[in-house]
């Protein structure tokens, strides 16, 4: 019966792999007070990285490259700020459940065009599209944590279109 409750609860029998585990677990682990400081660090940097690719755009020659580079770059920091509040691989894990996973590929998917279309296009409008598309994406993505907050939005929308 132990080893039977041992299964179900995700240890497999095999003590020595678990201790291991459990040690890498301890000896890596933040305090919460560490994490809560790293999220709102690593936060913070990404909005003011998104604020300063607002600001480029406004500059004539090399603007729009530079608010695509530092708006995606906003985009990446906010999404590693979570990192710090749940750890990395449960918030990978997260990224790929079946209710986000078409919004994190999305997600990415737009980081990736944006800075292709900056850097090797050289394509300033398909820049900025994928700049909004990055802010819808990430949007509906951030949305699916919050509990019914997706068919709220959903609803709305339905309901101002008809």
């Amino acid at each position: 019966m132990d080893k039977l409750k041992k299964v179900l609860s995700g240890q497999d029998g095999n003590e020595d792999s678990n201790v291991l585990a459990e040690r890498v677990s301890e000896a890596t682990t933040l305090g919460w007070g560490t994490r809560v400081k790293g999220f709102i660090a690593c936060f913070v940097l990404g909005v003011l990285c998104s604020v300063m690719g607002v600001i480029f755009l406004w500059i004539p020659t090399n603007g729009l490259t530079l608010f695509a580079v530092f708006y995606t770059l906003g985009n990446i920091t906010s999404i590693c700020s979570t990192l710090f509040l749940m750890g990395p691989m449960k918030q990978l894990k997260k990224m790929v459940e079946p209710t986000r996973a078409i919004a994190t590929a999305v997600m990415l998917l737009c980081l990736v065009l944006t800075l292709c279309s900056a850097f090797w296009w050289k394509n300033n409008g398909l820049a900025v599209l994928f700049c909004i598309l990055q802010f819808f994406a990430m949007a509906w993505y951030s949305l699916s944590f919050i509990p019914f907050a997706r068919d709220a939005v959903k609803k709305f929308f339905s309901a101002c279109l008809t």
